[in-house]
């Protein structure tokens, strides 16, 4: 089984039924921040520190982004930015990291929030 599946039944199982948001992003969420992105000094994986910091650079893009990953079905998910928040799943998703430092570099070359939605559906979708 994938991981994406897994994630997927997972949600099924601990909700009770899926909550399906494929093909819709988030709205960001007005006055977003990192506030509660994970500090490096609480990560247990320290390799992923990099998206991380990421992560806390553009918390008000990442939260107009639906992850690919297959958490979006989870009901305490809400956006890209969940993953690095709480239990911090993006420190072992490399599909989290990967959209992230996709959207950073995008964002950074001036791309719209649209614009960087669609590149993440053509690579992750």
């Amino acid at each position: 089984m994938k991981r994406r599946e897994f994630v997927v039944v997972l949600g099924t199982v601990v909700a009770g039924q899926r909550v399906r948001r494929h093909g819709d992003h988030p709205t960001p969420r007005p006055g977003i921040d990192a506030s509660k992105v994970l500090p490096n000094s609480r990560l247990t994986h320290a390799d992923a520190a990099r998206e991380f910091g990421l992560a806390r650079e553009i918390p008000q893009i990442l939260d107009g982004i639906r992850c690919q990953c297959g958490c979006s079905d989870l009901p305490d998910k809400y956006s890209l930015l969940s993953c690095f928040e709480g239990d911090g799943m993006a420190q072992s998703c490399e599909m989290c990291q990967g959209q992230t430092r996709l959207a950073h570099r995008l964002h950074r070359l001036g791309k719209t929030l649209d614009e960087i939605r669609t590149a993440i559906e053509e690579k992750y979708g």
